[in-house]
Order: C-alpha cells, then sequence, then structure tokens
C-alpha cells in the first residue's frame, strides 16, 4: 500500500498567516515594526488569536516582511546613490570655500 508523506503545513494555514498577517499590514502598519516580541504585543492589542502557534506564525511572518522590506529599501537607497555623478576636486574645493 502507497503511503504519501504528509506535509509539515496544510496549505490553507499557510495561506490563512499570509492572508491574515497582509489584512492586519494593511490597516495597522504603524503598529508594526522588525521586532518579533514588539508584534507580538501588538498583535495581542488587535486581534484576537487563541492560537498560540497561530499568534507566533502570524507575528513572524509579519516581522519577516516588515524586515525583507528594510533591506530592499537599503538596497534601493544604495544603488541610487551610487549612480550619483563624482564631484571633480577642484569643484570640490570650491564648494568648500564657498
Amino acid at each position: 500500500m502507497y503511503r504519501y508523506k504528509k506535509p509539515l503545513f496544510p496549505i490553507d494555514v499557510v495561506n490563512r498567516v499570509r492572508r491574515i498577517s497582509t489584512e492586519l499590514l494593511a490597516a495597522y502598519k504603524e503598529k508594526f515594526g522588525t521586532d518579533f516580541e514588539d508584534n507580538k504585543k501588538a498583535l495581542n492589542e488587535l486581534a484576537i488569536v487563541r492560537s498560540k502557534r497561530l499568534k507566533n506564525e502570524i507575528a513572524g511572518y509579519i516581522t519577516s516582511h516588515l524586515r525583507r522590506e528594510e533591506e530592499e529599501q537599503k538596497e534601493k537607497e544604495a544603488e541610487s546613490a551610487s549612480h550619483i555623478e563624482p564631484v571633480t576636486e577642484s569643484e570640490e574645493i570650491e564648494q568648500i570655500l564657498n
């Protein structure tokens, strides 16, 4: 008899975590940050989640999402800073003297 291995997380659970997290971020993005513990506290204030595991998964997803956004923003800023035209030494000296 063939038996298949059950996935660790059912697809519905992952989609539920993502859906709830995106709804909370859309409504209360300013309440969340990149710290997991602070996000758990904010989640307790904003929503009623009875399951500890689900609460941790939602807070973890929000934390990783915001960290990823922050890293992408830093990369864009670094990329835009590298496209600034270099200033010659004589122009730099004139700017300092003025």
